[in-house]
């Protein structure tokens, strides 16, 4: 449970467009107990400090929620300047992540030569399926956090699309006030690439940013402007002077009215003012050229296979717009991490959170790519230890004996699936209905006594006399566990039917399997460079082994798949082996000394330089000081570890 909550009061302006019937219809019984405490504070945790501490120290990156890292940015005092969200657009689709085996460094390259085996596949890292309300009711809870921790200068973009930016965008004249709305940027990225919505008869190719100021007259605006292209510079910069300067003829009249004509010059024009629909900015995917026209300051833009990343070009045009040097720009759904990368690269500091480790593992990687310096915690909010919070989700069934997700059979008994994750049929007991905690979203992994009472006053009630027995489990709760025991005491009149209250941590647990590894840690001193070499000989992942038995079995039922051969691990298993690492520091935050990020072809990145060297499967960490740790992350994203 949280540690305290941080107190705020998360009630919309006053005068403005107050929706209440639409916010009553969004907020939900269970939800508003704990909101109106506060946002919930938890204990973090700095997992890995990255160049120089004190450097580190104005950058932020945090795996965790948006309130929790709300929280924690209320709890330190710290206020910022500017905020990008790019949250999910309530689009009715998966996101995976493609997961690649790297080639065994180990193997002979004839054997190499001959085996070439699919060896990719996709793992789901989020899913962006939402009720309508549910999304706007999470997006309200979002929202009145951030706005918490905004200074008086900031301003906010939210990025959305036709799927629910219209809800949104009356939401945000709700919670920063109509008269604090500055802009939609429409960003058409592009020729169109298919993506229609149903029923529609155009093709989609544009994008909504929505700007909110915090407060409008006071806050920071900087006026930009797009290069002009060559061929509005021949169209209207037609004169040469005796110096070779362009320039244009423009016409003004004087004080008594006669005409004069004054040089414009090319080299002393800024550019076409910024307008609020941007052209000229492709998207990552679609245009991969994109940054050898300049619309990106980093080659190897396409490199981190993350599915919604924005370009880095059009958080550039975002940062410069509203954020001055030293400011601090925020990213609460942090993604690939392009937000937190720019606003480095443009002098600024930034806070950046996502709760998905793949992200945070994409994240760290970019920002050590590019040499930053930061500071990486982890909100220790009971759900931590779960990597991949959707495959969780989707896997509870089969690690809660019994369990099984609501049938028809279960709706025509009351079991609500709104409310209900699934149920479990005991032989004396009969059919019993469980609540599981939602890892997806911060407020429902917390169970409180508003959910409790939600159950008792509303759902109970319509199986008395069909269930004997409602089970809710918990990984985290509002209060303490004795608490909620005595308001289902208190209010034992609603209904005869059992409350049992079911620690998922146990069940949870069961599922994340330690990877394991066998190497070798020797002094190098023959050399010219003197340090320590880690020869890596074996790898061991059950989590990466039972997905591609899983897969191999489900490709083996398929026709489409015959004649392809199975995705196998060599003895060694350094296939499955993505970023090796060493700390010389035997405790407390992670501090690599040396590492290397295997690309899919093979190649290392060292120490965030990209080469075009293959792995050897050997790390070499420079200096004197021996190694005490070592971390192995897994192509799964799972990282391990050891005691060296």
């Amino acid at each position: 449970m949280p540690i305290r909550y941080i107190p705020y009061i998360p009630e919309p302006l006053h005068g403005q467009a107050v929706l209440n019937t639409f916010t009553r219809a969004l907020r939900y019984v269970e939800n508003d107990k704990v909101l109106r405490k506060g946002l919930p504070f938890y204990e973090s945790l700095a997992a890995e400090v990255h160049g120089d501490p004190e450097a580190a120290k104005q950058n932020l990156l945090v795996h965790g929620d948006c309130l929790s890292t709300c929280a924690l940015l209320r709890d330190r005092g710290i206020l910022v300047d500017l905020v990008y969200i790019d949250p999910p657009f309530a689009s009715g689709a998966d996101y995976a992540k493609k997961v690649v085996l790297r080639p065994n460094p180990l193997a002979p390259a004839s054997a190499a030569e001959v085996e070439s085996p699919d060896a990719d596949f996709e793992e789901k890292m989020y899913g962006d399926i939402w009720e309508k309300e549910k999304y706007l009711n999470w997006m309200y809870d979002n929202l009145m956090a951030i706005k918490s921790v905004m200074a008086e200068n900031a301003s906010i973009y939210v990025h959305l699309d036709w799927h629910i930016g219209h809800y949104v965008k009356v939401m945000l004249d709700e919670v920063f006030g109509e008269d604090n709305f500055v802009d939609e940027v429409i960003w058409c990225y592009g020729s169109p690439s298919g993506g229609r919505s149903k029923g529609a008869k155009f093709v989609k190719n544009h994008d909504s940013i929505l700007h909110y100021a915090k407060n409008y007259d006071t806050r920071t605006e900087n006026k930009l402007y797009i290069p002009y292209d060559e061929k509005y510079i021949n169209d209207w910069f037609k004169y040469t002077d005796e110096k070779g300067r362009r320039y244009q003829k423009r016409m003004r009249k004087d004080e008594n009215g006669q005409t004069i004509w004054e040089r414009q010059y090319l080299d002393e024009s800024k550019g076409i003012p910024l307008s609020t629909v941007w052209t000229d900015i492709k998207t990552v995917y679609a245009d991969p050229r994109a940054y050898k026209r300049g619309n990106s300051t980093v080659p190897n833009e396409l490199d981190w296979n993350y599915a919604t990343q924005k370009p880095e070009a059009l958080l550039e045009r975002i940062i410069k717009a509203s954020s001055n040097e030293g400011m601090i720009v925020a990213d609460f759904f942090g993604g690939s991490g392009v937000t937190a990368a720019v606003a480095a690269r443009l002098g600024r500091q930034f806070v950046t959170c996502d709760v998905n480790r793949n992200a945070i593992q994409t994240m760290r990687d970019r920002l050590v790519a590019q040499g930053t310096a930061f500071t990486q915690e982890e909100i220790r909010d009971g759900v931590e230890l779960f990597r991949n919070p959707v495959q969780t989700m989707e896997k509870l069934c089969e690690l809660v004996p019994g369990l099984h997700r609501l049938t028809e059979d279960d709706v025509v008994m009351g079991m609500k699936r709104e409310f209900w994750f699934g149920a479990i049929n005991d032989p004396k007991l009969g059919r019993m209905p469980v609540w599981m905690p939602n890892l997806l979203e911060g407020s429902g992994r917390v169970l409180g006594e508003p959910t409790v009472l939600h159950a008792l006053y509303e759902f109970l009630p319509l199986m008395q006399g069909e269930v004997n027995r409602a089970i809710f489990f918990y990984v985290d709760t509002e209060t303490s566990v004795e608490n909620l025991q005595a308001v289902v005491q208190r209010e034992n009149e609603r209904t005869t039917i059992e409350v049992e209250f079911r620690d998922l941590r146990p069940y949870l647990e069961q599922a994340i399997l330690r990877d394991d590894a066998n190497w070798e840690l020797t002094e190098d001193t023959e050399g010219l460079l003197k340090g320590w070499r880690l020869r890596l000989n074996a790898f061991r992942s059950d989590r990466l082994v039972k997905t591609l038995d899983d897969l191999n079995a489900k490709a083996g039922l398929q026709p489409s798949a015959k004649g392809r051969r199975a995705i196998a691990l060599s003895e060694e298993g350094l296939e499955g082996v993505e970023w090796v690492g060493v700390d010389t520091h035997a405790e407390g935050p992670w501090q690599s000394a040396a590492e290397v990020r295997i690309e899919p072809s093979g190649t290392v990145t060292r120490n965030g330089a990209k080469t075009k060297e293959c792995w050897d499967a050997t790390l070499f960490c420079e200096g004197p000081d021996r190694p005490k740790r070592l971390k192995i992350r897994s192509v799964l994203g799972d990282e391990t570890v050891f005691q060296l």
